[in-house]
């Protein structure tokens, strides 16, 4: 592909992840001023690459991004995309500090954004370092996702010696039953925070949706923060799986 092409083929990529609804050739055309068979050649190359999806009525829908696995029933930038405006309104409400996480393939816990408060007083986090998962309220809730095998290997392999394997279970398992995982005592001292699944139509846990911040103000605020951060999750969970439905992609349970 020649340099123009490369760009052109970005420039379709950032704008159709700028939508939320799939796009006829037609807008896509007229939003990039681009000549239509050069348009139609581009979305047949993305179609080809698993990036996007053609539906029945021909409109075009971004399923994935560059960098996230094709066989993915849900990219983490449809999670994202999503999910981000739920996360704006309980950030805008709750006034603390917003995340949405994902699992890596090597089980560490990855933040696809950050939404910070409009208030003096607020927690910030460099998003840009993966966490280790049992270490933080995110991987706990991802880690409850994991089949009772997956997390038996992870416990194998990925705790340290000085972690407790039974009380990470333990913690894994409380979150499987009660929906969230409230941790009052995170890695970053003075820290607090909760969070809540993101399932996919199969009922599995793609993302989760993480609420933080000082810890004595979260202590103060535990059951406001709990349920606005599991409601977030869940309407996150709905509009996720709309859209999965749209695209056509619905995957079976495990």
């Amino acid at each position: 592909m020649s340099g123009r092409g490369a760009e052109r083929i970005l420039d379709l990529v950032e704008w159709l992840a700028s939508r939320s609804e799939a796009v006829s050739l037609v807008e896509v055309v007229q939003a990039l001023s681009l000549p239509k068979s050069s348009t139609l050649l581009l979305l047949r190359t993305l179609v080809e690459a698993r990036y996007v999806t053609r539906q029945a009525d021909g409109r075009y829908l971004l399923i994935r991004l560059p960098g996230e696995p094709s066989e993915a029933n849900s990219g983490w930038g449809t999670i994202l995309r999503v999910a981000e405006s739920i996360l704006r309104e309980t950030v805008a409400a709750i006034e603390e500090t917003g995340f949405i996480a994902v699992l890596t393939d090597d089980r560490q816990v990855r933040y696809l954004n950050k939404i910070l408060p409009m208030r003096e007083i607020r927690y910030d986090r460099d998003i840009a370092t993966q966490r280790v998962a049992h270490y933080v309220a995110s991987g706990l809730m991802l880690l409850s996702g994991l089949t009772d095998e997956d997390l038996e290997a992870y416990l194998r392999l990925s705790v340290s010696e000085e972690d407790d394997p039974g009380a990470i279970s333990a913690r894994v398992s409380a979150a499987r039953r009660e929906g969230y995982v409230a941790n009052l005592y995170g890695r970053v001292e003075g820290a607090a925070g909760v969070a809540a699944p993101i399932r996919d139509p199969a009922g599995r846990i793609v993302a989760v949706v993480n609420v933080s911040g000082p810890r004595e103000r979260i202590a103060n605020n535990l059951g406001r923060v709990t349920e606005a951060t599991v409601e977030a999750g869940r309407r996150a969970s709905e509009a996720l799986s709309r859209r999965m439905f749209k695209s056509g992609k619905t995957p079976a349970r495990n």
